[in-house]
């Protein structure tokens, strides 16, 4: 657990919202319209930390998000896909596969694969993360909505705070 926290005191992280440590890496100054008319910076980068005993909990933003693996054990990422059903997607050594990219829209947790250990990633969202856009899940919609199999629902117990 001491290099869980260096790792976070070298790279100046902070808690997030939604469980785990972040820092915001970089925004572009590069400006994008959105349907809406608004202009938005075209992505955003942050570094993305979950301990083992930790857990990303069920959200969604309106961006496609971009997961790079970086350090520490293989992280699974859980998502319901347009046909509601639970999807898992794992990054890092043990999985072989270092990136995935969650689609703008979709309900997704993390939780790293191994208990005693981190995952340090990457997270790049374009267009660019703003929490005004990050809708955390309550329990009750999410299970309302996509509790259709045992499997679904405890992945929903598990991976929701409220």
């Amino acid at each position: 657990m001491n290099d869980i926290k260096a790792v976070i005191d070298a790279l100046q992280l902070v808690p997030h919202p939604e469980g785990g440590f972040y820092r915001e890496m970089h925004r572009a100054p590069t400006l994008v319209n959105e349907p809406n008319g608004k202009s938005k910076n075209a992505y955003s980068s942050i570094y993305y930390l979950l301990s083992g005993d930790d857990f990303s909990a069920w959200h969604r933003i309106q961006s496609d998000e971009t997961w790079f693996f970086h350090l520490g054990c293989d992280i699974a990422i859980h998502y319901f896909d347009s046909q509601a059903l639970l999807k898992t997607a794992q990054i890092g050594l043990n999985s072989m596969q270092f990136q995935v990219t969650i689609p703008a829209n979709t309900w997704f947790a993390a939780k790293p694969t191994i208990s005693q250990s981190f995952s340090l990633v990457s997270c790049v969202v374009g267009p660019a993360f703003t929490f005004t856009e990050f809708e955390m899940g309550r329990r009750q919609y999410l299970l309302d909505h996509f509790g259709i199999s045992e499997k679904q629902i405890e992945a929903i117990r598990t991976l929701t705070r409220a």
